[in-house]
C-alpha cells in the first residue's frame, strides 16, 4: 500500500512539473506586473523642432539634443529670447552652405550683441552632410554662438578629424529644404560690411519659433546613442581652415578639456557687451 501511495504521488509531482514546463515554453507564464513593467521599454522623448520662416520663405530643422546637448541648449535659449528675429541671411556659396544667425537685418547690419561663446561638440558622431545644419565658429574651437549655416551638399571635410576640431553638427532640416536651395542659388557679392558671399538682395530671417513634432507633421527620429569619447586634439591642432578628407573617430562631444577661456569667440562675452567687428566664424570652403 505505502509503495502504491509513493509512486501516485510521483506521478501527480511529474505531471504537475511537466505542465509547468509546458506552460513556460508556450509562453503561458508571465512575469509579474512589476517586473514586467520594469522591461518595458520607456518612452523615448521627441526631439525639437523650429521652424525657420525668412523672406524667401519657411523651413522646419530637427535638433539633436541628445548627440549635440550644449549647443542646443543654447540654440534653443537665442531661439526663446526672439533673439533671430530680424537677422541676416549674410553668407551664401553655392554648392557648400548658407549662413546666418548673428547680423542684424537693418543698415548698418551690425552684428547683435551675445552671451557667451559654446563648447565645440563636433565628435558627436552627426555628420555634415547635405540638409545637416551646424555652428558656425571661428579658429578657436570653442567659439561658436548664434550663427548656423546649412550644408547645401555633403561637406566631410567640416566634420573632425583625429588631429584636429570639426564644426558642430547639432540638426537637419526636415521640411521645406526646396527653400534652403533656392536660398543657395542667389546673387552674391559685396553688401554692406560684407567683402563677399554675401545676398545682393538681402535675404532675412523674420523669425525662428519653437514648434512640436506634430505641428510640423513629421515623425520624431529615434535617439541614437551617443559617439563612444574619443581622446581630443592636442592643444594647437585646430587650423580653423580644416583640409579636404574624411572624417574618422573624433573629439568627443563637450570634452575639449575645459570651459572656453574668456574672450576667446569672435562674439563672445557678456550678453551687454558690443560684439567685434569682424564676423563670427565661418566654415572655410572647400
Amino acid at each position: 500500500m505505502y509503495d502504491r501511495n509513493c509512486n501516485a504521488a510521483r506521478r501527480i509531482v511529474f505531471s504537475a512539473a511537466a505542465t509547468l514546463l509546458a506552460a513556460a515554453g508556450l509562453g503561458l507564464i508571465s512575469a509579474p506586473p512589476a517586473l514586467a513593467q520594469a522591461q518595458s521599454a520607456a518612452p523615448t522623448q521627441p526631439n525639437p523642432e523650429v521652424q525657420v520662416t525668412t523672406s524667401m520663405g519657411s523651413f522646419v530643422i530637427e535638433l539633436r539634443p541628445d548627440r549635440a546637448p550644449l549647443t542646443v541648449a543654447n540654440f534653443l535659449r537665442y531661439v526663446r529670447t526672439g533673439f533671430y528675429t530680424d537677422t541676416l541671411i549674410h553668407r551664401v556659396v553655392a554648392n557648400f552652405i548658407i549662413q546666418g544667425g548673428g547680423h542684424e537685418a537693418t543698415p548698418p547690419y551690425a552684428l547683435k550683441p551675445t552671451g557667451p561663446p559654446v563648447v565645440n561638440e563636433s565628435g558627436n558622431g552627426l555628420q555634415n552632410k547635405f540638409r545637416a545644419v551646424g555652428l558656425a565658429r571661428g579658429t578657436d574651437p570653442d567659439s561658436g554662438n548664434t550663427q548656423f549655416y546649412i550644408n547645401l551638399v555633403d561637406n566631410p571635410e567640416l566634420d573632425p578629424l583625429p588631429t584636429r576640431w570639426g564644426y558642430t553638427v547639432f540638426g537637419k532640416v526636415i521640411q521645406g529644404m526646396n527653400v534652403v536651395e533656392q536660398i543657395g542659388l542667389v546673387p552674391t557679392g559685396a553688401f554692406g560690411p560684407f567683402k563677399s558671399e554675401a545676398p545682393l538682395k538681402p535675404v532675412v530671417i523674420e523669425s525662428i519659433s519653437l514648434i512640436t513634432p506634430s505641428q510640423s507633421g513629421s515623425a520624431p527620429s529615434t535617439p541614437a546613442a551617443p559617439a563612444a569619447p574619443a581622446t581630443p586634439p592636442a592643444a594647437g591642432g585646430s587650423t580653423g581652415a580644416p583640409p579636404a578628407g574624411t572624417a574618422p573617430s573624433a573629439p568627443a562631444a563637450g570634452n575639449s578639456g575645459s570651459a572656453p577661456p574668456a574672450g576667446t569667440g569672435t562674439s563672445g562675452g557678456s550678453p551687454t557687451t558690443p560684439p567685434p567687428a569682424s564676423p563670427e566664424g565661418t566654415p572655410p570652403r572647400p
